[in-house]
C-alpha cells in the first residue's frame, strides 16, 4: 500500500539527502541477487535512519533483522568511533553477503553479526544500547520490546519498522493473521506504556520512534 502517491514519494526522495554510493551499490545488488528485495530499507528510509543516528550519536546499537545490511550501514553513520553495532538475523545464506558490504564501509570492524534467533541472542548481550532498530518477525515484536527495554540507556531510542503493515492495522483482523494482531497490540503498547514516549511516522510501511524515559 502507498500511503501517499508515487509522484509525491519520488519528490520526497529527490529532495532528501542523496543515497551514498556504497548503499546504492548494495541496493542494486540486493535487487539483482536476493529474494524479496522490497525488504530493503531503501534510499528515503535509509536517510531517515542515518539522520536519527547522527542526532543520537549512539555508542552501542542493536539491530534485530539484518537482511542484506543496508539499514545497519545507515545506522552506523552516526555511531561513535569506539562504538559497536550488533545485528541479528536467522538467514545463514546472507551472512557472507552482509559481511562483504560491511567490510567495504568505514565501520566494518565495528559491526558484529549474530546468526540465530533474536530471542535467544538478546539475553546474552551484556551491553547497554542507545539505539535499537526492530525489523524482524512481527510475531515477536512484543517479546523484543520487553527484552530490550532493560538493556536501554535512559533517553535511548527504539525504532520499530513496518508498524502500519500495509494498512492492515486498520482492517478487521483474520483469526489466522497473527502478525497483524501482534502489531496492533504492539502499537497500543507503545502508545500506553509509561516507560517510553512514542511517535508513529508514516514513513514507508510505518516507523515508530520511541524514547526511553
Amino acid at each position: 500500500m502507498h500511503f501517499i502517491s508515487q509522484d509525491l514519494e519520488d519528490y520526497i526522495e529527490q529532495h532528501s539527502e542523496k543515497e551514498p554510493e556504497l548503499l546504492a551499490a548494495l541496493n542494486k545488488e540486493t535487487y539483482q541477487k536476493i529474494l524479496l528485495p522490497r525488504m530493503l530499507s531503501g534510499h528515503f528510509q535509509g536517510r531517515v535512519l542515518s539522520m536519527l543516528s547522527k542526532l543520537i550519536r549512539p555508542l552501542n546499537i542493536l539491530e534485530i533483522g539484518t537482511y542484506t545490511g543496508y539499514s545497519a550501514l545507515c545506522l552506523c553513520e552516526g555511531i561513535q568511533e569506539n562504538g559497536q553495532l550488533h545485528t541479528i538475523d536467522i538467514k545463514e545464506e546472507l551472512v557472507d553477503f552482509q559481511r562483504k558490504h560491511f567490510d567495504k564501509s568505514p565501520w566494518g570492524k565495528q559491526i558484529v553479526q549474530h546468526l540465530g534467533e533474536a530471542v535467544d541472542i538478546i539475553p546474552n548481550l551484556d551491553l547497554k544500547f542507545d539505539l535499537v532498530f526492530i525489523d524482524a518477525d512481527k510475531e515477536n515484536y512484543l517479546n523484543y520490546f520487553e527484552m530490550i527495554l532493560p538493556k536501554m540507556n535512559k533517553g535511548g531510542i527504539i525504532l520499530s519498522d513496518n508498524v502500519l503493515w500495509s494498512g492492515k492495522v486498520l482492517e478487521p483482523i483474520h483469526p489466522n493473521d497473527i502478525s497483524t494482531k501482534i502489531l496492533v497490540e504492539y502499537n497500543q503498547l507503545l502508545k500506553d506504556d509509561p516507560r517510553v514516549e512514542t511517535v508513529l511516522l508514516p514513513i514507508r510501511d510505518g516507523l515508530t520512534v520511541s524514547r526511553v524515559i
